[in-house]
């Protein structure tokens, strides 16, 4: 499959695809909330993609693909010429102010809805609600497991540690979307399937107050806490997303490979609980074979088409196309902080799914209502489904 050449959009009159895949309204599965302050070019930077800043030997994280494609697809929505100079970028943001650029960057992108994920940097980043008014889209919330759990041990301590999270989540389970797990984060996505039996869960909340009473954090990183969030989520009936491959430099991505969950997907199949598999690069193929496997496996790779080239993001979702069922997999940004990372994943998305689709069909693999109902299934359509966005 030839990708295009850039990602330019294509216009052109016989080019239905293109029209047809830009038009398309998009729901954004996962991503996270923006910044609203002013940001310089250090902290800029540090936002753009998954290492913590520019470095010493690195240089400036402009020099990326991800820099590259915000100065090429968002400057001419800050009425900038593409490629700019990265420091003429950023005096211009400054010069329109955060909520207007963010109000153009996010408008532009053609999302419809938001399932924002608040529980990362949640002083800092904008709520769901204050996400869709900047373009009048909906928004949902989905509500991350961990710090729940950090909060009731470090307010109510191992007495009533399991009750507590048992009614928290029930009372998150009323209003929001969904739930997600950053278990590759802190354990490893290595999970004995069996739920944790009370008591096993007591001793590892006594262990666990014991350590933060000693002076350790409050950062929850037991299995067998992690998996007894996981199951009491899974009784509450709502989609469990998990973070899966590339992430930052906290996660171990050796453990990060969705196939270290099958026997947790194997506990949870007939459950009727669907499991998204976020960002899932470099690992997905892995996990779109995870989803033709298991009727409840959802994937996406968001994260990945911010990061990667042109080229590279038509390759990846092609990939993850080989196995996944056309039903099983999502759109997503993983957007976080910027506004740009929303604008870059929603492009990188349309050109690739329009590559893909017109490869499809030009060798006539597809026909074109086949080509346009997946189109719309992986935009939007599989998404509500599966979260029941409808009801």
């Amino acid at each position: 499959m030839a990708p295009f050449p850039d990602d330019t959009p294509r216009h052109s009159g016989d080019d239905a695809t293109a029209e047809v895949v830009e038009a398309l309204p998009l729901v954004d599965h996962h991503c996270h909330g923006v910044v609203r302050e002013t940001l310089d070019r250090t902290a800029f930077e540090s936002l753009l993609c998954e290492a913590a800043g520019p470095g010493r030997w690195h240089g400036t994280l402009f020099d990326t693909q991800v820099g590259f494609a915000v100065r090429r697809l968002c400057a001419p929505i800050l009425d900038l010429p593409p490629h700019v100079d990265p420091d003429e970028y950023l005096e211009r943001r400054a010069e329109l102010g955060t909520d207007e650029v963010t109000r153009r960057l996010l408008g532009a992108t053609g999302i419809s809805e938001f399932l924002v994920d608040t529980g990362f940097l949640p002083d800092r980043l904008t709520r769901p609600d204050e996400l869709a008014a900047y373009t009048g889209a909906r928004a949902h919330e989905v509500v991350r497991l961990e710090p729940i759990a950090e909060e009731v041990i470090a307010v109510r301590g191992a007495g009533t540690f399991a009750d507590t999270c048992r009614n928290r989540l029930a009372d998150a389970s009323r209003t929001a979307i969904a739930f997600k797990s950053v278990a590759a984060y802190r354990v490893g996505l290595d999970l004995a399937p069996e739920r944790p039996s009370d008591a096993a869960v007591f001793t590892a909340a006594v262990r666990w107050a014991s350590e933060i009473v000693a002076g350790a954090p409050a950062r929850l990183t037991d299995e067998t806490l992690i998996r007894f969030l996981l199951w009491t989520a899974v009784d509450l009936g709502l989609p469990i997303q998990f973070h899966v491959g590339y992430g930052d430099a906290d996660a171990d991505l050796a453990h990060g490979d969705p196939l270290l969950l099958t026997p947790l997907l194997r506990a949870t199949a007939g459950r009727g609980v669907p499991i998204m598999l976020l960002h899932s690069y470099p690992f997905h193929r892995h996990a779109g074979y995870l989803a033709q496997v298991f009727d409840h496996v959802f994937v996406d790779v968001g994260l990945a088409l911010q990061n990667v080239g042109g080229g590279g993001a038509t390759r990846i979702l092609a990939e993850l196309l080989e196995l996944a069922p056309f039903g099983s997999v999502l759109f997503s940004t993983d957007g976080c902080g910027l506004p740009e990372l929303f604008h870059v994943a929603a492009v990188r998305f349309r050109t690739a799914l329009t590559a893909l689709v017109e490869h499809e069909v030009g060798q006539n693999h597809w026909s074109l209502s086949d080509a346009d109902r997946v189109t719309r299934m992986i935009a939007a359509d599989n998404a509500h489904r599966a979260y029941r966005l409808d009801s």
